[in-house]
């Protein structure tokens, strides 16, 4: 690999496995979604990259304005909204883009993530943070060029959406969703309170769908594309 290029691996872990997408060379390459089973004969996690991210899907977040966080309040915060174990770590995260706080627990009684972040390194030989993916459901928000800017992750039960017009973010949550039938009745149930038709509009997923998801999502929206 030339110096001018530069390789990028990104990767999202859930209770039932993880998938990843790895660009290089201007080429994009995507797993689907693997079981924890393939982790340690998976090759792209055999090597570095110049960039690496790792998101969970945990449904332990919520979104806090800049001037109301406090380190010392960020475990009440997170608390207000879900359930928390007196053993549960909260962190956070500044998002400066949304002039706000991402409170997050990755306990969700998973240990592949961390296994990933202790194997798949950096060039410089670093490993990398494991965040949430709302936090790059939030950071992706400028990778769509509409005006309304519907994102979401669906995996193992747990639906995250985000909703954007513009500049303005509508919606930032996390639903619990058995099936993928009911993360599309939260959608829609969000696009109807957000008066938007999705008949105009995109929608993102980071997560991979299977071609029925898909096509169930073509139904419905202008087009459906990944990220």
């Amino acid at each position: 690999m030339t110096p001018d290029q530069h390789s990028r691996i990104s990767i999202q872990v859930s209770l039932s496995g993880y998938s990843f997408k790895v660009e290089e060379d201007g080429k994009v390459r995507e797993s689907g979604w693997l079981g924890a089973d393939r982790l340690f004969t998976t090759p792209e996690f055999q090597r570095r990259y110049d960039s690496v991210e790792i998101a969970l899907l945990t449904p332990k977040c919520t979104l806090v304005p800049a001037h109301f966080f406090t380190p010392e309040t960020a475990r009440q915060s997170l608390s207000e909204v879900v359930r928390l174990r007196e053993s549960d770590p909260v962190e956070s995260i500044a998002i400066p883009s949304l002039g706000a706080v991402l409170v997050f627990s990755n306990a969700i009684d998973e240990s592949l993530s961390k296994v990933i972040a202790q194997t798949v390194y950096t060039t410089a030989g670093d490993t990398v943070r494991v965040l949430p993916e709302l936090y790059y459901l939030l950071r992706d928000l400028s990778r769509c060029t509409e005006y309304n800017k519907i994102l979401a992750s669906w995996r193992d039960g747990w639906l995250h959406l985000v909703v954007a017009q513009g500049k303005s973010l509508l919606l930032c949550n996390v639903y619990e969703a058995v099936d993928f039938t009911t993360a599309e009745y939260f959608i829609f149930l969000a696009m109807k309170k957000l008066q938007l038709n999705p008949e105009l509009s995109s929608i993102c997923f980071r997560t991979p769908l299977t071609s029925d998801q898909e096509m169930s999502l073509y139904r419905y929206f202008k087009s459906v594309e990944t990220l």
